[in-house]
């Protein structure tokens, strides 16, 4: 798995100026972690509007609590955080997503690469849209972020198996829809299925 896009190093004299306010080194944090955080937010939210709103709500927080920043772990991994917590709650507002228990999975991880893995980006990001925003992030956050089920619990507010589960059924569709034979049936299937509901 490729490092994240946020694993970008800040040299303690610029995060020094910055907790001092001084308004330069914060402008070089913002133009270091811009793309990043707005990449992700993207990928989390599913919409271009709503991640621009993530990343200016997420560096509007960097700004009160840089001053916060203790320095036990990588700078971009708190920053990084930020930008997560905040398109959860975007998330939780503005799509009215509750973060509802699904059955528990089996625990047994899955021995085929990530859906990603094998598919072109156009083919991807067309994929990740198509997914509940709930279950692309948990996608994201798991696969790409590699945060831990317990992480992603803690996040939402919910259990590892909601996590596990979120991951292995999300990673199901989206094999679904990234493999075009299986994607024709599953649109085929869909109509049936909701005239009868």
């Amino acid at each position: 798995m490729s490092a994240s896009s946020f694993q970008i190093d800040v040299p303690e004299t610029t995060l020094a100026r910055a907790r001092r306010g001084d308004l330069r080194a914060l402008e070089q944090i913002y133009r270091a972690f811009e793309r990043p955080a707005y990449s992700l937010a993207l990928r989390l939210l599913g919409n271009v509007e709503n991640a621009r709103e993530v990343v200016h709500d997420a560096m509007l927080h960097l700004l009160e609590r840089i001053g916060q920043f203790r320095g036990d772990a990588p700078f971009w991994g708190w920053l990084r955080q930020i930008v997560v917590n905040e398109a959860l709650m975007k998330l939780r507002r503005e799509r009215g997503i509750a973060f509802e228990e699904l059955p528990e999975d089996d625990g047994t991880p899955s021995a085929e690469p990530a859906p990603w893995m094998l598919a072109d980006v156009a083919h991807l990001e067309s994929a990740l849209a198509r997914l509940p925003p709930l279950t692309r992030s948990v996608l994201w956050l798991y696969h790409v972020e590699e945060y831990t089920h317990q992480e992603i619990a803690e996040m939402t507010g919910k259990s590892v198996s909601f996590s596990k589960s979120q991951v292995m059924r999300g990673s199901s569709r989206l094999r679904d829809l990234l493999d075009p034979a299986l994607s024709e049936l599953h649109e085929e299937a869909a109509p049936c299925l909701t005239a009868t509901a």
